[in-house]
């Protein structure tokens, strides 16, 4: 760990520390003026999801949060533009404040469609109930097969109830 770190770690900025903060702050705001805005439990700025599979995806999200406290968000893009999907995801799922505070308990399933890049990010509080792997399987077992055919709608549906299943097993609902 440097000393500039060190230092302002402690709340002490040397000057060394100052031009990297300002970087920082600089991307993180570049980043964020990117981030879609939340709008509903549904996002489909990449306008992938037909009207009919939306309307029910959002119904059965807004169920799911009504019977237990977890929360599901879909957001697809068009494009990541250069960025890895990994951290998008995490800045989106934080910028976001998916789950309630305290519990951590947000999933967000992301889809860049120019990209052809998919991710599940699973907040720390669920994170031993949706695990990474089970996420994995969820997207090569029902969206990769489903996008490969063309239905995009059909496959983020499939992952949605997939998602839910796991997390109402783990709640014994």
């Amino acid at each position: 760990m440097s000393t500039a770190v060190i230092n302002s770690w402690h709340g002490r900025f040397t000057g060394a520390a100052l031009p990297g903060l300002a970087l920082l702050l600089i991307a993180f705001a570049a980043f964020a003026a990117d981030l879609p805005t939340l709008t509903g439990r549904v996002v489909d700025n990449a306008g992938i999801i037909d009207a009919a599979t939306e309307a029910a995806l959002t119904r059965k999200l807004a169920d799911f949060e009504m019977k237990g406290s977890d929360q599901i968000v879909v957001a697809t893009i068009p494009s990541l533009d250069g960025e890895a999907i990994e951290p998008y995801a995490t800045w989106l799922f934080n910028s976001w404040k998916l789950g309630q505070a305290g519990k951590n308990n947000g999933v967000l399933l992301l889809v860049a469609m120019n990209d052809h890049k998919m991710r599940i990010e699973v907040g720390y509080g669920l994170e031993g109930t949706l695990t990474n792997q089970q996420a994995a399987r969820i997207i090569e077992d029902d969206m990769v097969p489903a996008f490969r055919a063309g239905d995009f709608a059909g496959g983020i549906a499939r992952a949605v109830d997939d998602m839910i299943t796991v997390l109402e097993d783990s709640h014994g609902t």
